[in-house]
């Protein structure tokens, strides 16, 4: 049997006798499933009484390795990223990047022209994905009301567990402790699990001075090889989950109260096939800085917006990292995290609609810190690109197998996401160079390429950048904040930010695949940074939302 099965049995093998086997149980009442479960492999069991804290602990030790190897190795080799450790990519990368060099010194311009049409086409493609998104948007919010879908009763709730992974996080633990305490969600039917590394003794420390309450435990990671990373240390914690539906939060989160009360209600009357719902992610922080403004801008324009289209699209809608919830049946059917990506969570949704499940957005908001610092950002941004970059390679492998996997809308959908979202950072110098004409300069292809080409070039930017625009203000009047409408335009100098991280990114990915770089949180907290207008906006979507 599987570790989880004993740790959420509160259950352990402890001697045969004779034909059968004495199996330690701290709660009896569970006896007969237990029994039930058990007579296939083992044959009869006689089950005994013990403290729970001593068969927790004798489980944590005979179950120890193999917990620890599983959570590493969990995602099926064909649909996990650590091929990556094999050198595979260095190979195909020098192989690339000489043929790209040879053409470079012997035919310059070609080579520019050639990068120059890629990078418009991927603008056009994504300038389409971005329509499909916001129009899908639009029909959602403006067609006609459906019936009023009620939370469950407390009788009909089901037992979630919340995932919070800390690292390094002695800043930010007792507030998160805070924010968890303001959840309206039944004690007895949730459980939070703050996930440590067995050697980081910094968050220890600080979560060893809080007192934790019954439904909030600590479970430590036990250190595998060189690889730490979030998701690994989701696998690990997984198996001491007993809740039906597995969430997972950050350490800076604040989520709405009621949103595991609206997470239960989302999968009670929704189809069996419905795996994961993602909530919306938004900032208490806007007021930081500039970078801080355009960041919650980009958010509310792709959770509130974007995202929410392409769910009701029925395209692939990739996770966010945190405020997703899943049905524990699925995970374990599909292996859970990557262990070995660092955007796991794009990963898992796009393997969740290869075994054909499916995703929606949740009407319930978690509010984060955001990166309001440049190089803090480009670290940050440099892991989910590259995270991307891991994503494709990993289900490009077999691309027939993908598309019958997942359809061809699908299959197209994956593509442009996922190319669009890494090219358009690591091909938009090909881009900038095209305002030369619009600034009457001359242009490199101007000797190649007809001048009507040109002005379409520079006329294509410009009605991207203006959709750009559009859906930035859009989305700061969705969230009530429509002050932040009037930092759009500064959009064009933060998304510049995003190439640096990509080409960071890209050197990690052929060097360091599997480094994750950490993204420090605790300088601003949200119970006491909240300007007045932030407040009053995020109240006013709390009401709106125990309204719907």
């Amino acid at each position: 049997m599987p570790p989880a099965f004993w740790l959420r049995n509160s259950a352990v093998p402890w001697m045969r006798l004779g034909d059968s086997i004495v199996v330690a149980m701290a709660d009896l009442s569970q006896a007969d499933r237990v029994q039930a479960q058990l007579r296939n492999a083992f044959g009869t069991v006689i089950p005994v009484l013990a403290r729970k804290v001593q068969v927790q602990d004798l489980l944590t030790r005979t179950l120890r390795h193999r917990m620890v190897r599983n959570a590493s190795v969990s995602v099926p080799s064909e649909m996990s990223s650590r091929f990556l450790a094999h050198g595979r990519l260095h190979m195909a990368m020098a192989v690339w990047m000489g043929m790209v060099l040879s053409l470079t010194i012997l035919v310059p311009m070609f080579v520019f022209n050639a990068f120059s049409a890629l990078a418009f086409a991927l603008l056009l493609l994504f300038t389409g994905f971005r329509v499909i998104g916001l129009a899908g948007f639009l029909a959602e919010r403006y067609r006609p009301p459906l019936p009023h879908r009620s939370l469950l009763r407390p009788d009909q709730l089901p037992r979630i567990s919340v995932l919070v992974p800390l690292f390094r996080e002695a800043k930010i633990s007792g507030a998160l402790l805070h924010r968890l305490r303001k959840l309206r969600y039944p004690r007895h039917l949730m459980e939070v699990i703050l996930v440590l590394e067995e050697d980081d003794a910094i968050t220890l420390r600080a979560v060893q001075k809080a007192r934790l309450p019954h439904w909030i435990r600590v479970i430590r990671v036990p250190a595998y090889a060189d690889l730490k990373t979030k998701p690994r240390a989701l696998n690990y914690a997984l198996n001491h989950c007993q809740g039906e539906i597995i969430g997972v939060w950050d350490a800076e989160d604040a989520p709405q109260p009621d949103q595991l009360h609206r997470v239960a209600a989302a999968f009670a009357h929704a189809p069996p096939e419905l795996a994961c719902v993602q909530g919306v992610l938004d900032y208490y922080n806007p007021r930081a800085s500039w970078i801080a403004r355009c960041f919650t801008l980009e958010y509310a324009s792709w959770f509130r917006i974007i995202l929410h289209g392409i769910a009701r699209m029925g395209l692939v809608v990739p996770l966010g990292g945190t405020t997703m919830f899943i049905r524990r049946g699925i995970l374990d059917r599909v292996g859970g995290w990557d262990a070995h990506n660092v955007t796991e969570d794009a990963d898992l949704g796009v393997r969740l609609f290869r075994a054909g499940y499916r995703t929606k957005m949740l009407a319930s908001t978690t509010y984060e810190e955001a990166n309001c610092r440049p190089w803090p950002w480009i670290k940050q941004r440099s892991r989910w690109l590259k995270g991307f970059m891991v994503t494709y390679c990993v289900h490009m492998r077999s691309p027939a197998q993908l598309l019958r996997d997942l359809g061809w809308s699908r299959f197209i959908g994956f593509q442009i996401f996922f190319l669009c979202s890494v090219g358009q950072f690591l091909l938009a110098p090909f881009l900038w160079s095209f305002w030369l004409v619009a600034l009457g300069l001359p242009h490199p292809s101007a000797d190649t390429v007809p001048g009507g080409w040109l002005a379409l070039a520079v006329a294509s930017i410009v009605i991207f950048e203006l959709l750009n625009q559009i859906t930035a203000v859009v989305a700061a009047f969705v969230t009530r904040r429509r002050w932040l409408a009037l930092w759009a335009p500064c959009l064009l100098y933060y998304y510049p930010m995003g190439v640096v991280a990509a080409y960071k990114g890209l050197y990690e990915l052929v060097f360091h695949p599997f480094f994750w770089d950490k993204t420090d949180h605790g300088f601003h907290a949200p119970d006491d940074y909240y300007d007045p207008q932030t407040r009053s906006a995020i109240q006013a979507e709390a009401c709106s939302s125990a309204q719907s």
